[in-house]
């Protein structure tokens, strides 16, 4: 349980932190948009670097969650977080965005926190078990071939 709401508290602060992080560089970086993000008067172009920041950031805290939270539910409840807070928040943006660049968002917030979570869990299902100590003091014993006396 405890693993589970650290999970998705983990997983909300890892997309927070890409998706404010990449806000800043791109007000540093791109002075078009810099001059239009206060009126969200965004171009073409920026809108779809706008809601790639988000899928990225999106499944980047799908893969997080699934690496910490063990219960499936838990793992896309983050996503749903999401889905809820920014439900309103589209609502009132409502009239400075076309409705594919809302619906593009609002309709990938759960399904790219599962693509996060599979590419985390095939990435632990892939991962060698460690041995454990007894195991590697076994494997080093005067019978193996690897085993060296010492002199």
């Amino acid at each position: 349980m405890v693993r589970n709401f650290i999970g998705i508290v983990t997983g909300l602060a890892v997309w927070l932190g890409i998706a404010t992080v990449a806000g800043l560089i791109m007000r540093e970086t791109w002075p078009a948009y810099a001059s239009v993000a206060d009126a969200m008067t965004f171009t073409l172009p920026m809108m779809i670097t706008r809601l790639s920041i988000g899928a990225f950031a999106t499944v980047s805290m799908g893969f997080v969650t699934a690496c910490i939270a063990q219960s499936r539910v838990a793992r896309l409840i983050p996503g749903l977080i999401l889905l809820i807070f920014f439900i309103p928040q589209h609502a009132m943006l409502w009239d400075k965005f076309p409705i594919w660049y809302h619906l593009s968002f609002l309709l990938s917030l759960v399904p790219l926190t599962y693509v996060g979570n599979r590419i985390a869990r095939a990435a632990i299902r892939q991962r060698p078990v460690a041995a454990s100590p007894a195991q590697a003091d076994s494997r080093t014993s005067s019978g193996s071939p690897n085993h060296r006396d010492a002199a």
